[in-house]
């Protein structure tokens, strides 16, 4: 049976050079690969040079929703793959909002934007057909919140509508630039930002609005209720509405799995002042959910500002706070002052940074500069751990480049920490920094192995933290085996495309159940073997655009700092990724050289 809704099959192609656009209908690729990752890394096969400069017009965005999208609860999420200018090789990002569902009001499963613009401009996509619109006075322009605004205003059509642009960091091409969606969500990891804006595009506004047709809409209302019930009446994902991921916070502090001060230590003395609880408590403004989604874990702050000469006269922002930002900008930074953490986010949404890069830059600047190893000419200004003052004008300085320090630390902690040293605790894993988790092995390997070398890849934190409740650590050949399983299941879960905090819901019966109304028939066992199809696809990806085992490097840092599983040890990690090796090899047919982790 086919998918009902012919439509996800829809897929537009922009030429940003010849400012041409086309549609193809491929619903082959859904139906195989039910959309999103799947899909998006088909397309990346079939359109890209795998020579392509990062930052050239030959470099390829893809963004790819899937069968599920605006179907059922949590449903919500956008897929963007490109080339990384951050890491080099496959990038991957997601994003909530309401770009999914905007993509599927707008008749598209998929958008292929190729080539680069000569000025700048922006897309206007409605009901599937693209419009190139001129983004001169927008280039420049200080804060994403203001060309958000603008566009709101420019473009004023009914239906379902989503902004995606970027900010003065993109146009900067700074290498960890994200993209900002709805003011509060992001493709934030690995440089899309930069991409775009190397491709001088400003902006896409995307949406329409239709219907979307069923195969079995008896069935399908019976399966959304089950999905709503345990999204909202269970405890499966009650915390992330409480106090949203922040909640995480005071947990990991007390097990000692907090990175704080880039990583000097696993426990931060004033966790407490920046924890969900206290936020909640002191300046949670209200939530926010991503369409289609009845959770609403996005909590926004309240920023209470009086002007400098006018007493008893105050200016209100709002800015969003979670975990990975509150990580990397607070215990990482030394910032335990909950106001000073938000102004800081806020200057990096301001920009369009990715938070998770920008904070372990900044951690790792502040140490070498502690160090010795940078001067107060490098820097302009005085790092120093909780000074976020200072901070937010370092942040502006990135974007600014004013001197070469700058213009490398644009480039990431990785090549910063190559031209002026640093480089055993520059935490980055495959060129990409760390998220926020130093729990055991499992973490780290999951940063290494993962194919975007992100927490989100595998869960080996998650992995860690349930094994601390046994006895022994299993051997390095049973966690690859478990982080790669774990992997190969999120693959099926970003191709519906499905927000991993629903995972526990998502299993892969009711994943099968829940295919059938919208004219899907796979079992649970065909459902598993295209994951590992899809993980299959994905890593050999990787190795046509130069990713090789043996050039990971592990931070010597990690070595250094207690986890709850105690010291991680040097064999330990070798034996996993030499053991990697070879069940990677194994599931894409290739033949990998052994890996030889630096330190």
């Amino acid at each position: 049976m086919p998918i009902a809704d012919r439509d996800l099959g829809r897929i537009l192609y922009v030429d940003l050079t010849r400012k041409k656009q086309w549609t193809e209908d491929r619903l082959d690729l859904f139906e195989k690969y039910l959309g999103g990752t799947g899909v998006a890394t088909r397309l990346l096969l079939e359109e890209l040079p795998r020579n392509a400069d990062p930052l050239g017009p030959d470099n390829v965005i893809v963004f790819a929703i899937g069968v599920m999208t605006a179907m059922y609860p949590t449903a919500s999420k956008t897929v963007a793959m490109f080339r990384s200018p951050l890491t080099g090789n496959l990038g991957e990002s997601h994003a909530g909002g309401r770009s999914a569902v905007a993509m599927r009001m707008a008749g598209l499963g998929a958008v292929v934007i190729k080539g680069a613009s000569k000025t700048p401009i922006y897309l206007s996509i409605k009901n599937g057909k693209a419009e190139f619109k001129d983004a001169t006075a927008l280039w420049g322009v200080r804060s994403t919140y203001t060309v958000g605004r603008v566009l709101r205003e420019r473009e004023p059509w009914p239906g379902t509508r989503s902004i995606m642009r970027i900010g003065r960091a993109g146009e900067r091409l700074v290498r960890y630039a994200g993209v900002v969606t709805e003011t509060y969500r992001h493709f934030g990891r690995l440089g899309l930002g930069a991409v775009m804006g190397a491709k001088k595009l400003k902006a896409i506004v995307i949406g329409g609005r239709r219907r979307i047709k069923l195969a079995e809409p008896k069935k399908y209302k019976e399966i959304y209720k089950e999905l709503y019930d345990k999204a909202v009446k269970t405890p499966l994902m009650r915390k992330y509405h409480d106090l949203g991921t922040p909640a995480n916070i005071l947990f990991l502090n007390k097990i000692g799995a907090f990175p704080t001060r880039n990583l000097t230590s696993s426990r931060f003395e004033d966790a407490h002042r920046i924890s969900g609880e206290h936020m909640a408590e002191t300046r949670l403004a209200r939530r926010v959910a991503c369409s289609h989604c009845p959770v609403a874990c996005i909590h926004i702050a309240s920023i209470r500002q009086e002007y400098p000469h006018e007493k008893y006269f105050y200016t209100t922002r709002y800015v969003s706070y979670d975990y990975e930002p509150t990580y990397s900008l607070g215990s990482m930074l030394g910032i335990g002052d909950e106001e000073g953490l938000l102004r800081l986010i806020e200057e990096v949404e301001v920009q369009g940074l990715d938070a998770i890069s920008t904070g372990v830059v900044l951690a790792w600047a502040t140490e070498a500069y502690i160090r010795g190893l940078v001067s107060g000419r490098d820097t302009i200004v005085q790092p120093s751990w909780g000074d976020w003052e200072t901070y937010i004008e370092m942040v502006r300085l990135i974007v600014d480049q004013p001197n070469e320090f700058y213009k490398t630390l644009a480039l990431g902690s990785e090549e910063a920490a190559r031209k002026y040293g640093g480089i055993d605790f520059a935490m980055a894993f495959g060129r990409n920094e760390m998220p926020g988790y130093h729990v055991g092995p499992a973490t780290h390997l999951g940063y290494l192995i993962g194919a975007r070398h992100s927490h989100l890849d595998n869960a080996g934190y998650s992995y860690d933290e349930k094994k601390l409740k046994e006895n022994e650590y299993p051997p390095p050949e049973k966690v690859v085996d478990d982080l790669m399983e774990e992997e190969a299941w999120r693959q099926i879960l970003s191709s519906l495309v499905i927000c991993f905090f629903a995972r526990g819901i998502y299993k892969p019966g009711i994943v099968a159940e829940a295919l059938k109304p919208l004219g899907v028939r796979m079992s649970e066992e065909e459902i598993l073997k295209l994951g590992w199809r899809i993980y299959s696809e994905k890593y050999r990806l990787k190795f046509e655009l130069g990713f090789r085992i043996e050039d990971l490097r592990i931070p010597r840092r990690i070595y250094e700092t207690l986890t709850p599983h105690g010291m991680i040890r040097e064999e330990y990690m070798e034996e996993a990724l030499s053991y990697f090796k070879e069940r990677i090899a194994e599931i894409i047919g290739q033949n990998i050289p052994s890996p030889k982790p630096q330190v």
